[in-house]
């Protein structure tokens, strides 16, 4: 079995919302919702990333930025934004997706998501996780205030 179909089976098998795959074993997974469990794999094994497989549900510009970033090999995702699209098409990484959307929207489906927002005036990976760090941890202050 190829690590990207790995990687889909043990997304949807599994309930996760993450799966990363490399030489057949998984060496990330997740079931945390939006950008912060790409963003950690990318900051705790950035080295290991590289050419591996992942599985997402949800990839926006910001995630694909993430995966070029992280140099992976292949990713199957169930919905991505055209942005993504237009960030990945002069990548050497395989992409393939169940579903194309303008943007990807916020959890109340109000208007876009923060962190597409955030990617949209970005195309520099530091420039990027800077803005994904700074986001998470204003989220991370509110529930604290909670």
């Amino acid at each position: 079995m190829k690590d990207v179909d790995l990687a889909k089976k043990l997304l949807n098998d599994g309930n996760l919302n993450l799966v990363v795959v490399k030489d057949s074993k998984v060496i990330f997974k997740s079931r945390e919702k939006g950008i912060k469990p790409l963003y950690t794999a990318v900051n705790e094994i950035k080295y290991e990333i590289a050419g591996s497989s992942i599985a997402d549900r949800v990839t926006g510009k910001a995630a694909a930025m993430l995966c070029k970033y992280g140099k992976i090999k292949e990713l199957h995702t169930k919905l991505i934004s055209e942005n993504a699209i237009n960030v990945l098409k002069d990548t050497a990484i395989i992409i393939n997706y169940d579903e194309v959307t303008p943007f990807i929207k916020n959890r109340d489906k109000t208007g876009m998501c923060p962190v597409e927002t955030i990617s949209i005036n970005s195309n520099n990976a530091d420039e990027l996780l800077d803005g994904i760090s700074n986001f998470l941890e204003s989220i991370r202050k509110v529930q604290n205030e909670q």
